[in-house]
């Protein structure tokens, strides 16, 4: 009986996802001229750019549309390159949404254009005395800067610098840049008058203006914030101990949006935010084990209830699934489940981590992302399963980051007469 269970459940899961039209998307701003003005400036760099209307009056801007594997494999060139910013995302527009494209937009029609930085200050990063090495220095800091540029100095050497911006804004990211080690350590504040001929100008950096400092918000929705990121990996405890100062001038060296700690960790909760909303995450209460939780229930359904574990299978052509699981027991218990999700391929291959009431899997095959987390609390041995398409790889560490910071116990569970989960069955020995 449970072969068959198996059976059913995995022809619910995900396998190859029909393609479909995506966007890139790379910003979202609530005030109109803003988003026009932010529009405008991407046009400029790419020839499919496009607004479409967010929930709560957010406008987003993106590339597109395009087939997802294109989209999937170009966003990585794009981040590669350094050219768009770290947390863009693939996604789709809800149904019926309007997609606007950049010259067809009367509200960017209708905006004043955006004045260009004024030329001045750079940062100067190195300098060297013969070309080859300064061509291959250019390279290789475009690798992270993709506007460095070349000049000749007054004294005939090269030097690689970024600019121009305004003197207090470089004096503002210096020590930040340096201190991430993403500029050389004696890197220097320069004037455009002192750089010489420009042999490749490049383009202006992308660094967050100087403005007043904000309170810090919260210091656990702070630690939410960076982890959904990609910068934290503590307990959200709330307090300020050296993982979450790490974590946030991370967050500041990468997104570069402002060198306060409390403006960067503003924007960073109000892009978490309007991400949550494109994603669809909602509060869940399953009935079935009880627990409570934040997941992306647009692109799941709930399927059964099979004793300890309560089933949902992809909607929407999502490619996804969640399985929680709960019941009576211990540090075994909590073992046994780890062996059932094993042994039924929820996480294939996986690689685990075993702690004193505390079990992670995380593993991958050509089609999907697995990883389980599981936890004793209260006399219950309790956890869940996600299982993600490859193809919306971006994503997955965020959601996983959304369930396991959530999840917590709400009420009895109406599968406990259900009994345990089943013991993984080992496999007979061949002949």
């Amino acid at each position: 009986m449970r072969r068959l269970a198996v059976m059913v459940l995995v022809a619910t899961l995900p396998g190859a996802a029909m393609a479909q039209d995506v966007l890139i998307r790379l910003e979202a701003k609530q005030a109109p001229d803003v988003a026009a003005a932010r529009a405008a400036g991407w046009a400029e760099r790419f020839e499919d750019v496009v607004t479409l209307p967010l929930s709560g009056g957010w406008t987003g801007i993106a590339l597109g549309p395009m087939e997802r594997d294109a989209a999937v494999a170009r966003l990585a060139d794009l981040k590669a390159k350094g050219v768009v910013p770290a947390d863009s995302f693939v996604t789709e527009a809800a149904a019926g949404t309007e997609l606007t494209p950049l010259g067809d937009a009367p509200v960017a029609a209708a905006v004043e254009p955006v004045p260009a930085p004024p030329v001045g200050s750079y940062l100067q990063l190195e300098s060297f005395q013969d070309r080859a090495e300064a061509d291959a220095a250019l390279t290789r800091n475009r690798q992270e800067f993709a506007g460095a540029g070349l000049w000749e100095l007054p004294n005939g050497w090269f030097t690689i610098a970024l600019g121009p911006v305004e003197e207090n804004v470089a004096r503002a990211w210096l020590p930040v840049l340096k201190g991430a080690e993403l500029i050389p350590k004696d890197a220097l504040v320069t004037q455009a008058a002192d750089l010489g001929q420009a042999l490749d100008k490049g383009q202006a950096p992308e660094l967050g203006a100087v403005g007043p400092s904000e309170p810090m918000p919260p210091l656990d929705q702070v630690q939410r914030a960076l982890r959904w990121a990609g910068f934290y990996d503590g307990q959200i405890d709330g307090r300020d101990g050296p993982k979450t100062q790490a974590a946030i001038k991370a967050e500041i060296a990468t997104a570069r949006v402002s060198t306060d700690a409390g403006t960067a960790m503003r924007l960073l909760a109000e892009r978490r935010d309007e991400w949550r909303q494109t994603m669809g995450l909602e509060t869940l209460d399953d009935a079935a084990t009880g627990l409570t939780l934040t997941a992306p229930m647009q692109a799941l359904t709930f399927d059964r209830a099979e004793r300890a574990l309560s089933i949902y299978g992809p909607a929407n052509g999502s490619g996804a699934a969640m399985i929680l699981f709960s019941q009576p027991g211990g540090q075994q218990e909590l073992l046994d489940l780890a062996g059932l999700v094993t042994a039924l391929g929820w996480v294939p291959s996986p690689e685990r981590m075993i702690k004193r009431g505390h079990v992670t899997l995380a593993g991958e095959n050509n089609d999907h992302i697995g990883a389980a987390e599981g936890w004793v609390r209260d006399g219950r041995a309790e956890g869940y399963v996600l299982i993600w398409p490859v193809a919306d790889r971006d994503n997955q560490p965020r959601v996983l980051a959304e369930i396991s910071d959530s999840l917590t116990r709400k009420s009895p569970g109406q599968n406990e007469e259900m009994g345990p989960a089943p013991l993984p069955v080992e496999p007979e020995p061949t002949q």
